[in-house]
């Protein structure tokens, strides 16, 4: 009967229910804190992630400064012995080129674990890591402005000075010597490059009076200008009525301020340069156009490393115009006019292929010596290519520039309907030029001197 009843109890035990769920609710309660416990390791990990990325993205940033003149890795382990997190740094490196700079720090920290080492998990590692890249572009501008005749009127010279002067002190950064190179072109009928650098070039020279390049259209096809190809020399003459003997207001400027000024970063003498510009002769805007873009050539490379080597380009720029396509380069051309493309007049080859007629009009103009043949000035000239034709080689050397990847800023100065089409066909888009009346070229200059300092800096 004993043995009956003790099995009837135990029975009954094992089929009692009661406090069943404690000891499930015990192992979710130790899973809760484990895992609670978990959270609270990594989050742990990622605050010391945190803390190390926020000390090395502002230790890269401070480093890879341009103005910082201290050693970037001195600088990186300087904030994070700052910060006490010198342990934690496992490495900086620094590349670094004449206008640009990148700074990498990399860092780790093992965390003991209080929770995941009961899981077999003792430490967690906590990486990181920070770059900066800061740098300047190099820029290298062709300001190529109109000193025609017309800008005699209206108070137009006056004020392209004003604007170019600011210009020059605007983009010309004194702190970054050697990062921006600027080459003045001034144009009217022809561009006078000056015998320093017509002697570098294929050029029979016919006298020695003035130094311009004569071009035939297809030679707008290219940015270059060949140094192996032949060209002509510019004849030396002037058609219309002179005030002196001799000559007075040529085709090709004599004037040694009236010459191509290549690769400076002298403020103070490109502003003098351009005080003294005066106005004279007619319109050749493509001309202008061809040499501030050839001065962006790399081909032209030998060319400013031998005028440097004369004293006639600064020597910080020899090795340029850089190649196309460098990295953290512009190659910009400001183009300027206040007028259209003329016909283009030359003296007819048989009046002027031997030393006295070359000496004649250097003398005479052509006008003055035909009245005293009885004659018209037509009859020693002949038209070398139309104002059409010039349109065209324009175009041509403004696509030509833009298709090498060079931004053309274009700025029409009081013009016609046409020549402001012509102007801004020729831009690299229509944002890109500006059409401006009186002291507005002023603004024009200054809006396009910001928008290349802005493309200097990058980060």
């Amino acid at each position: 009967m004993k043995n009956i009843r003790k099995t009837t109890r135990l029975g009954r035990f094992a089929q009692e229910e009661d406090g069943g769920l404690v000891i499930f609710s015990l192992f979710l309660f130790v899973c809760m804190l484990l895992a609670v416990g978990i959270g609270i390791d990594v989050m742990r990990t990622e605050m010391a992630r945190t803390r190390l990325q926020n000390t090395a993205d502002a230790a890269v940033l401070a480093a890879a400064a341009m103005e910082q003149d201290l050693s970037p890795e001195a600088v990186v382990r300087d904030y994070f012995e700052r910060a006490g997190l010198s342990a934690n740094l496992t490495g900086v490196s620094v590349t670094a080129g004449v206008n640009h700079k990148t700074v990498t720090a990399q860092t780790n920290t093992n965390l003991p674990m209080f929770f995941l080492g009961m899981v077999g998990i003792d430490k967690m590692e906590a990486r990181s890591a920070g770059t900066a890249t800061a740098g300047y572009t190099d820029v290298e501008v062709s300001l190529v402005l109109d000193i025609t005749g017309s800008m005699g009127r209206n108070n137009k010279l006056p004020n392209l000075k004003n604007a170019a002067n600011d210009f020059v002190d605007t983009i010309l950064d004194p702190t970054q010597p050697g990062s921006i190179s600027l080459s003045l072109v001034p144009y009217s009928a022809q561009v006078n490059i000056g015998p320093e650098m017509i002697g570098q070039l294929n050029v029979p020279l016919a006298h020695g009076y003035s130094h311009c390049v004569d071009f035939e259209p297809e030679d707008f096809n290219s940015a270059a200008v060949s140094l192996t190809k032949q060209y002509a020399h510019m004849q030396h003459f002037q058609y219309y009525s002179s005030a002196t003997t001799p000559i007075d207001n040529p085709g090709c400027v004599q004037q040694e301020f009236e010459r191509v000024t290549a690769f400076s970063q002298n403020a103070t003498a490109l502003k003098a340069q351009i005080n003294q510009f005066e106005a004279r002769a007619n319109t050749a805007i493509h001309l202008g156009m061809k040499w501030g873009v050839a001065l962006l050539d790399p081909s032209m490379q030998p060319v400013v490393a031998n005028l440097a080597a004369a004293g006639k380009a600064d020597s910080a720029f020899v090795g340029q115009p850089y190649a196309y396509g460098r990295s953290n380069t512009q190659k910009i051309v400001v183009l300027m006019t206040d007028g259209e493309n003329v016909n283009t007049t030359r003296l007819k080859p048989q009046y002027y292929d031997s030393g006295d007629e070359i000496l004649r009009w250097h003398q005479q103009s052509v006008n003055a010596y035909a009245a005293t043949q009885g004659r018209n000035y037509s009859y020693y000239t002949t038209t070398k290519y139309t104002s059409t034709l010039a349109d065209s080689m324009l175009e041509d050397i403004c696509d030509a520039a833009k298709a090498q990847g060079i931004t053309v800023f274009t700025v029409g100065f009081e013009v016609t309907a046409h020549s402001g089409n012509v102007m801004r066909n020729c831009a690299s888009t229509p944002s890109h030029y500006f059409d401006v009346e009186g002291t507005e070229i002023s603004d024009a200059f200054a809006a396009i001197a910001r928008q290349i300092s802005t493309l200097r800096l990058t980060n």
